[in-house]
């Protein structure tokens, strides 16, 4: 802990404000602090700073100016006012796991290129306690195996448990050492070269002490946020494996499940699927053949008008889809005639009507779905052959089919 902070500013919604109470929450910033500010992708300290009255819990420490840092702090206890003393505590375990994720994105940056090619460049990272982001030059998709290839590299590198180096150079001197500079970043005249497993380059942030302080290291995922720019993230230490942990108990779900061992689990699944694919296609074949059958025993319900067939039914246990096929197969067999076919079903009604080609200079589809779906406050229409349509439920479907009967009947006469 350092001690005698001074509070030199406070922050309350981007005004400067002489002081601020326990609920507020405000940028404060000290005189000197141990806290690492937000750079180069590396998002900034968290923490506590504390004196006999009052707590500032800090979220996040991020560069107002270069040498300025604001601390993202929230009023726990008591009140804050410029001058203040306070002792800073920074929080180890968080800036311990940012460490580890920071130094890893070294490693995994040079085992990308060592994978991919020279052309892999970095656009940009987000480090933090929870994770690495890192975003790269890369036209295609990484496969697994290239996946797996740099998790092999990287967690090579922290078996091996080399230290880590840390010098601080002129610009110029960084330039003719093998350092990797990297895009966008603006650097000082005095910039800091880190050499860390074989890969080295300029960084300003915070850093494990050897390889080995990785613990581990895992891709959790890989994708495409704009043409030519991959972004990967990855997990270390006990994040990474938390991960495993998580996909292993997801696999013994899964192998519960299906009753299997776990390393049989996939053959299971496979089999699983090509027999719900059978049954759907055996299930298939037995709708349309009791549609099938269905249709014949309502074509006995047909009435002759004048010379043709007419028959309005309601059709009970058919999905909607099946309300074609079965007009289609009703038509086949009464040769000459209209067909209307009305399904209720969840407080809504179906309409299917179908015409033999010899009748439509009398009576149109299309003019019998809308006198249905009209009563039924519906829509609906097609082909003079052939239409569809729906609405609500009717109150009375014996009513409606009766009044359709008639309807119909009339035109063919």
């Amino acid at each position: 802990a350092v001690h005698a902070c001074r509070v030199e500013a406070i922050y309350k919604d981007g005004e400067p404000v002489k002081d601020a109470d326990a609920g507020d929450e405000v940028v404060v910033v000290f005189d000197k602090t141990p806290f690492y500010a937000e750079s180069g992708g590396q998002m900034g300290d968290k923490g506590v700073f504390k004196n006999n009255t009052t707590i500032l819990k800090v979220d996040d420490t991020f560069k107002i100016k270069a040498d300025v840092f604001g601390h993202m702090s929230y009023v726990a206890e008591g009140s804050v006012k410029v001058g203040d003393l306070f002792s800073a505590k920074v929080d180890e375990e968080n800036r311990e796991a940012t460490a580890r994720n920071h130094s890893v994105t070294h490693l995994m940056h040079k085992a990308l290129r060592e994978v991919l090619g020279q052309h892999v460049q970095q656009r940009g990272s987000m480090v933090n306690g929870d994770r690495t982001r890192f975003d790269f030059v890369h036209t295609s998709p990484m496969t697994a195996e290239q996946i797996r290839e740099v998790e092999d590299i990287v967690n090579k590198e922290i078996l091996r448990n080399t230290a880590t180096h840390v010098r601080v150079m002129p610009l110029d001197e960084a330039k003719k050492t093998e350092a990797v500079m990297l895009f966008g970043e603006k650097y000082g005249e005095n910039v800091r070269v880190l050499n860390i497993g074989s890969s080295c380059e300029l960084c300003g942030g915070t850093h494990v002490q050897r390889t080995g302080d990785i613990g581990m290291f895992k891709i959790v995922s890989e994708s495409g946020i704009s043409a030519g720019v991959r972004r990967v993230e990855a997990v270390t230490g006990m994040s990474a494996l938390r991960y495993t942990q998580k996909q292993e108990a997801i696999i013994h779900e899964v192998a519960e499940g299906f009753k299997a061992p776990t390393d049989e689990v996939v053959s299971k699944v496979v089999e699983t699927v090509d027999h719900l694919k059978r049954a759907e296609k055996e299930l298939d074949t037995i709708k349309v053949q009791l549609a099938q059958a269905g249709a014949s025993s309502v074509a006995a319900k047909a009435e002759d008008i004048g010379g043709a067939k007419l028959l309005v039914t309601e059709m009970k246990g058919v999905e909607t889809k099946a309300l074609r096929d079965s007009v289609d197969s009703l038509k086949d067999q009464l040769k000459s005639a209209a067909v209307v076919l009305v399904k209720v079903e969840d407080g809504k009604a179906s309409i299917a009507v179908g015409v033999t080609k010899d009748l439509v200079s009398k009576v149109k589809a299309g003019d019998v779905v809308k006198f249905i779906a009209e009563k039924l406050g519906g829509k609906g229409g097609g082909r003079p052959d052939f239409a569809q349509g729906g609405g609500n439920a009717p109150a009375d479907l014996s009513a409606l089919l009766a009044q359709t009967k008639t309807f119909v009947a009339e035109k063919l006469q």
